[in-house]
């Protein structure tokens, strides 16, 4: 088993870090060079990758995931070099601001989190009115992107240790967690210098494939849920992670509903083509012809797909698909309940385990 570089990250719904030591044994065994982390999300999969010396292409849609990945994977300089301006964040007077009007909350009776107008917030006062001051004076220090990306980094990171959540941002607890108690306080991320010229993109995938070759791509994509009676809308990472996002654009924007989202991160403004419930006017699923053409269009020698049966396609149409532009070389079916082991399967053999719930699997595909 490859030995597993430290990553570093927040709470994600779906995060990759138990597949880690999968995902490196996959490219070690192909001996690639240039990989891409098509959905790099928390960057944890883009970290492993650049720190076991391969060139990285990450990209994500979203502005949190572009500032993870240039402060991991962008850095040219030591830890050391950002330890003053970290220190002097954490200095700064705490004051109230938008974020504290919107997220902050005091300790009700018994431990409550639910203030006087009814809503549960996601940050004790405390600790927002040290956001507020901290990520006011980020802007005005007119910092390098990359200096910018490790400090807001570093920002998140803090956050994510002090929240009131079950790790995302739809709903928030109703008593104060535990961890809320704490005082947030930023440490420098754990960065190192990178010898690779690594690229980390913001862009729909879709755009991003069209422009780049690769030794070997790896996609997670968000996927829906197959329970017809709970639409993937419910789940989807654009509302999960609304709060990061703010926080990174600092534009105070328009807020809707008790967890106070971003306006722009409702169901009806923007969706993934991978979450999608819906059929076309000839009864395919649209999560499916998603990841047909994800894989038709990515220009790459081998690509690992992560999925899982919960999700839109089904068996048989990811078996049709997968070998449409390619030959499936190699299945790993992933089981939590056995500490995360990963069993080789051959030929057909996984459309059988596939009916059970819950499974998850990595497919890979030479084309």
């Amino acid at each position: 088993m490859t030995k597993l570089p430290i990553t570093q990250g927040i709470k994600y719904t779906g995060s990759k870090l138990k597949l880690l030591p999968q995902i490196l044994n996959i490219t070690n065994e192909l001996k690639v060079k240039k990989v891409l982390d098509g959905f790099s999300g928390t960057t944890r999969v883009s970290q492993a990758f650049a720190k076991s010396g391969y060139e990285v292409i990450s990209s994500d849609i979203s502005e949190w995931s572009y500032i993870f990945g240039v402060c991991y994977l962008k850095n040219k300089k030591p830890k050391q070099y950002y330890e003053e301006i970290i220190k002097y964040l954490n200095s700064l007077p705490p004051k109230k601001g938008w974020f504290s009007e919107n997220y902050g909350g005091i300790v009700g009776e018994n431990g409550s989190a639910i203030q006087e107008d009814g809503t549960k917030r996601v940050w004790q006062l405390h600790n927002t009115m040290k956001l507020d001051a901290i990520r006011e004076e980020i802007d005005n220090l007119n910092l390098d992107e990359i200096t910018k990306s490790v400090v807001l980094t570093s920002l998140i990171l803090a956050l994510d240790k002090v929240d009131n959540t079950l790790g995302h941002f739809t709903s928030y607890l109703k008593k104060w967690s535990a961890r809320s108690y704490q005082n947030m306080e930023l440490k420098v991320p754990e960065i190192w210098i990178n010898e690779k010229d690594n690229q980390v993109i913001k862009d729909d995938i879709f755009n991003v494939i069209e422009n780049i070759e690769v030794d070997f791509a790896y996609f997670d994509p968000p996927y829906g849920s197959n329970n017809e009676k709970m639409p993937p809308s419910r789940v989807r990472y654009n509302s999960y992670y609304h709060i990061w996002k703010t926080i990174i654009l600092n534009d105070k924007p328009e807020l809707f509903g008790k967890a106070k989202r971003r306006k722009d991160s409702s169901d009806l403004v923007v969706n993934s083509p991978f979450e999608e419930f819906r059929k076309d006017e000839n009864g395919e699923y649209l999560a499916v012809k998603a990841i047909d053409k994800l894989i038709k269009n990515t220009k790459a020698k081998y690509i690992a797909l992560s999925y899982s049966s919960g999700g839109r396609a089904t068996a048989e149409q990811l078996n049709k698909l997968l070998n449409k532009y390619g030959k499936l070389i190699k299945v790993l079916e992933i089981d939590y309940q056995k500490n995360v082991m990963a069993n080789m399967k051959w030929s057909n053999e996984w459309l059988r385990d596939s009916e059970e719930k819950h499974k998850e699997f990595i497919f890979v595909v030479e084309k």
